[in-house]
């Protein structure tokens, strides 16, 4: 039950209880876990801090101190930024090695990533972005990492040749950063792009309620009310039609956060 509504495996529950990090509160004579209501949320916490690939010692030591937590997700930000720098770098390395095990007799002038590649450096690109959407008080440096890293990453999806789908996800990540950045016009572009793409394409479902809350908060950044309204409006009649549950409520969550809105729904 613990595993299910934390979002772990079993096999990581019992590994947790092994190593001390999460003991239950009881284990009955057929060797059932039982854990307290408590030690569901503290259980989501390990699932979502495992997520991001924490060490365990870090996530020990925050169960232990949650006032080290800010310390910890910072250090870990550096870590995973110099593991994307090498990994870029390999990817790089790799290519010319590859070039050159192929045609020793001439110099190589093609720098095209693969398809492969730039998939791996668009899915990458995009999480770091997202870890720097949700971060509070970044600095000037940060924003223009993170403005500069979604754009990269809309272009290594776009040059992997993936579906459309992913390449409106790519726009609205563009828009969003736009957005928290204040900038109204591109961000409007690129939410005006998810939605042509999502028109295009035939695609619905969260991807084009998306789309409408995009445009939505673009418009509320750029100070038009009403707009921002009938897009918000737009997406709440898309969500209607979204099938998962959780992606029609994180939807209407999001729209919560549009400035100057109110809850209607």
């Amino acid at each position: 039950m613990l595993a299910r509504q934390a979002g772990l495996t079993p096999k990581a529950v019992r590994h947790y209880d092994r190593i001390g990090l999460l003991r239950p509160q009881l284990i009955d004579a057929s060797g059932y876990r039982w854990y307290s209501a408590a030690q569901v949320e503290e259980a989501r916490q390990i699932a979502r801090l495992r997520r991001l690939d924490l060490p365990l010692d870090e996530v020990r030591r925050y169960l232990s101190d949650p006032g080290t937590l800010s310390a910890a997700l910072e250090a870990h930000r550096r870590r995973l930024e110099a593991r994307l720098a090498r990994t870029q770098r390999q990817l790089h390395d790799l290519a010319h090695l590859r070039d050159e095990g192929m045609e020793h007799s001439m110099p190589q002038t093609d720098t095209k990533l693969s398809a492969e590649e730039d998939r791996r450096i668009g899915i990458a690109l995009f999480n770091a972005t997202w870890t720097l959407m949700e971060k509070e008080n970044r600095t000037r440096d940060e924003d223009d990492a993170m403005l500069h890293m979604a754009h990269a990453s809309r272009h290594h999806w776009g040059a992997s040749g993936t579906d459309a789908a992913h390449l409106a996800r790519g726009e609205w990540q563009c828009s969003r950063v736009y957005a928290l950045l204040g900038r109204s016009e591109p961000c409007l572009h690129h939410a005006q792009r998810v939605l042509d793409l999502c028109q295009e394409n035939g695609i619905g479902d969260w991807d084009l309620a998306f789309a409408y809350e995009a445009l939505a908060r673009g418009h509320a950044v750029a100070g038009d009310a009403e707009q921002a309204r009938a897009y918000t409006e737009q997406a709440l009649a898309a969500a209607e039609d979204i099938e998962e549950e959780e992606s029609r409520e994180l939807l209407l969550g999001d729209l919560e956060t549009i400035p100057g809105q109110r809850r209607f729904w």
